[in-house]
């Protein structure tokens, strides 16, 4: 199976567990990676035969606008649409990072990492 990579996608999002995290927000990463065929697409260089990466940007981006208390809830939600929507689309990895998290101490980022396969 082959991979296409979207990474170090950056959004300003309201997720977070305490509610002044959801009212301030804060800055996020996303990395995913899908595994499908890309043989028609190679052999073709026509886009149908492949996944739209502004598709998938699409689909990440509107899951991010979507407030959470959870990082584990927001990955899981793209690894929902990306399967519902896209049928072909064999297996998914979704790693979300949260930016300067309230741990009262220096961490740069938190992040879950989620996979699934059909």
């Amino acid at each position: 199976m082959d991979q296409i990579a979207l990474e170090g996608m950056e959004f300003f999002a309201f997720h977070g567990y305490y509610d002044e995290e959801q009212r301030i927000g804060n800055k996020y990463g996303v990395d995913l990676f899908i595994r499908t065929d890309l043989l028609a697409a190679g052999a073709s260089d026509k886009l149908d035969n492949t996944v739209n990466y502004e598709v998938l940007y699409r689909l990440i981006a509107e899951e991010m606008r979507a407030p959470a208390r959870l990082l584990e809830h927001v990955a899981h939600r793209v690894l929902d649409r990306v399967m519902a929507e896209l049928p072909h689309v064999q297996q998914v990895k979704i790693s979300v990072s949260k930016f300067n998290p309230p741990l009262g101490g220096i961490c740069h980022r938190a992040r879950v990492t989620l996979k699934r396969k059909r």
